[in-house]
C-alpha cells in the first residue's frame, strides 16, 4: 500500500521571518578574532536528518570559512560517549538522549538543530495481515523501537497515549530498524516504530502499511535531533563553533528545497533514487531555538523519562 506523500515547503523568507534577526546567531562568526582551532570532529548519524551538514561539507562551505571538517560515523547509543571521551568534538544525536545525558550530569552546549519531524517521517508501521489495524485494538500492544529510552518510546507512548491505549501497558522490544520487518513477520511485535527511509522501504518491498503517524498531537512538528559538544569545549571554542553554526544555518535554509535533500541522499548513503524521491521529509531548523527544544524536555519530563524538569535554556550558548 502507497500513502500519499503532502510536504509543505516552507519558502526560505518565512524562514527567514520566524527565526527572527539572528538567523545564524550564537557568536560573531566575521569578528577580526581568529578561529581557536581550525579542524572540527564531527560525529553523523542518520543520513537524512544531516544531509544538511553532510551536502555542505561536501562543497567545501566549512572549508570557505576555515573549518576542517571530519566527519565521523557513530551509532546513535554511542555518540554522547564518544564526545565525552573526547574523541569527537561535536555529536549528532537525538534531543532525547541528549537531553538524558544532560540529566544525568553531563555539560553539554547545543551547537544547532539537526532535524524536525514531518507527517508520516515516523510512523508506527504494520504488515500486511495484521490485526492490529486501528491503535486501541490492543490493550497491550507490543512495539518495536530502536532504542528503549529514545523517541521512539517517547513518541509511541503519546500517538497512543492520546489514541487511548494505557502507556503503562504498552510493551517495548528493542530491535534495530533493519530487523523490524522481520519482527513484525514472526510476530514478535505487534507493530514497529520507524523512521524514515526505512518506512519506505517497508511499505515497496512489504507492502506495509502506518498505523499511526507517530508526528502528530504532542509530537507535531516535533524536534528531533541536534549537534552538541561538551559544555568545556563549547566554552573554549565559541568563535570557532560560532563560524560552525553560521554555515550549519546557510545549509539548513538550502534544504528548504526537499531536491537538494533527495538529490543527495543517494550520494553518501545507501538510500537509492527512488526510494529518495518517496520518502517523507520533515524540516531543517536554520536556528537553535531553546524554546523550541525546551517542548521535547517537557514531554520527557511529563512522561516520567526525566524525574525534573531540564531547563534547555541553559544549553544554549550565550554568544
Amino acid at each position: 500500500m502507497t500513502k500519499m506523500r503532502v510536504l509543505a515547503i516552507p519558502l526560505v523568507a518565512a524562514l527567514l521571518a520566524t527565526a527572527g534577526c539572528g538567523v545564524f546567531s550564537g557568536g560573531d562568526a566575521s569578528s577580526d578574532a581568529p578561529l581557536e582551532r581550525s579542524e572540527l570532529r564531527i560525529g553523523v548519524g542518520s543520513p537524512i536528518d544531516t544531509a544538511p551538514l553532510r551536502v555542505a561539507v561536501a562543497e567545501g562551505k566549512f572549508t570557505a570559512a576555515g573549518l576542517a571538517v571530519t566527519l565521523v560515523d557513530v551509532p546513535a547509543d554511542q555518540s554522547i560517549g564518544k564526545l565525552s571521551a573526547g574523541e569527537i568534538d561535536l555529536a549528532f544525536a537525538s534531543d532525547v538522549s541528549i537531553f538524558r545525558a544532560a540529566a544525568a550530569g553531563t555539560a553539554l552546549q547545543l551547537q544547532g538543530e539537526a532535524y524536525t519531524a514531518g507527517r508520516n517521517t515516523m510512523a508506527l508501521v504494520t504488515l500486511p495481515g495484521s490485526d492490529y489495524s486501528e491503535p486501541t485494538l490492543k490493550k497491550a500492544p507490543k512495539i518495536a523501537v530502536n532504542m528503549l529510552d529514545d523517541v521512539g518510546v517517547l513518541a509511541a507512548r503519546s500517538v497512543l497515549g492520546t489514541a487511548g491505549v494505557d502507556v503503562n501497558k504498552i510493551q517495548f522490544k528493542q530491535n534495530p530498524f533493519d530487523r523490524m520487518p522481520q519482527a513484525l513477520q514472526a510476530g514478535e511485535v505487534d507493530a514497529a516504530w520507524m523512521v524514515e527511509p526505512y518506512i519506505t522501504r517497508a511499505e515497496k518491498e512489504l507492502g506495509a502499511s502506518i498505523l499511526a503517524d507517530g508526528a502528530r498531537g504532542a509530537t507535531l512538528d516535533f524536534p528531533m535531533s541536534s549537534y552538541v559538544s561538551t559544555g568545556t569545549f563549547g566554552q573554549g571554542n565559541a568563535r570557532t563553533l560560532a563560524a560552525f553554526r553560521e554555515v550549519l544555518g546557510e545549509a539548513q535554509v538550502r534544504a528548504a528545497d526537499p531536491a537538494v535533500v533527495r538529490d543527495a541522499l543517494p550520494t553518501f548513503s545507501d538510500i537509492d533514487r527512488t526510494t529518495a524521491s518517496l520518502i517523507s521529509l520533515g524540516s531543517y531548523p536554520v536556528s537553535l531555538n531553546g524554546i523550541r527544544l525546551q517542548r521535547v524536555a517537557d514531554l520527557m519530563h511529563n512522561s516520567g523519562m526525566l524525574g525534573a524538569r531540564l531547563d534547555v535554556q541553559s544549553m544554549v550558548p550565550r554568544s
